[in-house]
């Protein structure tokens, strides 16, 4: 007995200290195991265009989502951690996007990617990042895609997605313009093809007299515009980024052709589609007024207008804006990058005190996220889709009037229906709570 006691004194030391050891891994130590996280910061990547045919107005993102997490961490951060953002250059090349997510990943060790924009670059790192295990939340794209919880179960989109979108425009120009030749301008890639799939389910494809495909960063245009041209086409719809809408419009102006110009949200907000006009148009030795060369030109939305301050998010952002990046235009890509990165906070919230990547995702699959959006979001275990709709808007004056009810729909063949709910405000301090 005598010899046998210190060895029982001895496991049962070694007990206590294991206990003592897992009590401490429950904490801050388990916080600092995860990657990106420490006990008072969460570090998270993105990469976007800041220069290059893509980056007016996408550029503003990356400005405009660390001005939200600076507000944020100026009042305290999530859970006592305050959120850094590294967004690099990808100039909208996917090579250049493989290279800075590998290394936001494997080098900065960032927590999350979040909001990397661009459908042609973000799908060339969808593998990579899931097979990591690394939360890829809120592409800014509308790509179907990102909504593949089996196979990609570490991505999440976040605005309506292109098809989504193309239903409810298509649903539009059917009611209101109806017998109207049609044609499509589009991105040749999964964002011009979802954004088909959902028109073809409404306009009537004997209508339908052209498809013009283009490719980012080519910035000539003329063939695709005088084949739409030529098919005498009443109304042209735009599966395209900005830079895209603008060559578009200016190219039809030289060919003396103006149909009536449905767009994707993605290619219309006015500020930036003005400036876009008005700076190629300089470059080419002219001048125009780009306001008026977008007049009546409709869209759908899915967040509250830029100027309706009476709205507690647009006053919320834009009182962050004239704080944080007052040199930058409160545009729709300023609003954007805002709102996924109240997203982001509540998903974090919602993560615990002690976040894991693990963590976030399950957060997000519970569903029940809030935030500026007039359409409530798809999150459930089985979608990882984001916002289920929008509100037709037309640009009057250089701003989006929206008209109607906002619209719900899906990816398949469900129908466009109203949706009548209020939207939720924003907290009176603009911080999520879990």
């Amino acid at each position: 007995m005598t010899v046998r006691r210190p060895v029982s004194v001895a496991v049962a030391l070694a007990a206590v200290v294991a206990l003592t050891a897992t009590a401490c891994a429950s904490g801050d130590d388990a916080a600092e195991s995860t990657p990106g996280i420490t006990a008072d910061t969460v570090t998270i990547g993105s990469t976007i265009p800041l220069t290059g045919t893509a980056a007016p107005g996408y550029s503003e993102q990356g400005p405009a989502a660390k001005a939200f997490f600076d507000y944020i961490n100026a009042n305290g951060g999530i859970n006592g951690r305050k959120i850094t953002l590294k967004y690099l250059d990808d100039a909208y090349n996917p090579a250049q996007t493989v290279t800075l997510t590998k290394q936001l990943v494997l080098q900065d060790k960032v927590f999350a990617i979040v909001g990397s924009l661009g459908t042609p670059t973000h799908t060339k790192v969808v593998d990579f990042l899931n097979s990591s295990r690394v939360p890829d939340l809120f592409v800014a794209s509308g790509c179907t895609c990102w909504d593949q919880p089996q196979k990609n179960p570490y991505t999440f989109g976040w605005q309506p997605d292109y098809t989504v979108e193309g239903k409810i425009l298509g649903d539009y120009v059917k009611k209101n313009l109806a017998g109207k030749k049609v044609a499509y301008f589009y991105q040749d890639d999964d964002f011009g093809r979802d954004g088909m799939k959902g028109l073809d389910k409404y306009i009537d494809q004997s209508l339908v007299v052209s498809r013009q495909p283009y490719q980012p960063g080519n910035t000539d245009v003329a063939a695709q515009v005088s084949a739409i041209a030529a098919s005498k086409a009443d109304v042209v719809v735009l599966e395209a980024i900005p830079a895209y809408t603008a060559l578009f419009k200016l190219t039809s102006l030289k060919l003396g052709y103006s149909p009536t110009l449905v767009a994707s949200s993605v290619g219309a907000d006015p500020i930036t589609v003005s400036g876009l006009l008005e700076n190629f148009a300089k470059q080419a030795g002219s001048s125009v007024k780009g306001q008026d060369l977008i007049e009546g030109l409709v869209t759908s939305a899915y967040l509250p207008p830029l100027d309706d301050t009476s709205n507690s998010w647009t006053a919320l952002f834009k009182k962050i804006h004239d704080q944080y990046i007052p040199n930058v235009p409160f545009d729709g890509n300023v609003y954007y990058a805002m709102a996924y990165a109240y997203t982001f906070t509540q998903a974090l919230a919602r993560a615990g005190q002690n976040p894991t990547r693990q963590g976030v995702v399950d957060a997000l699959k519970k569903g029940g996220l809030t935030g500026p959006g007039l359409v409530p979001f798809r999150y459930g275990a089985d979608s990882h889709a984001g916002y289920t709709g929008g509100q037709i808007a037309t640009i009057k004056d250089g701003k989006q009037v929206s008209s109607g009810t906002p619209l719900t729909t899906d990816d398949g063949d469900g129908p466009v229906t109203p949706y009548t709910q209020p939207q939720p405000p924003a907290p009176a301090n603009g911080i999520p709570a879990a």
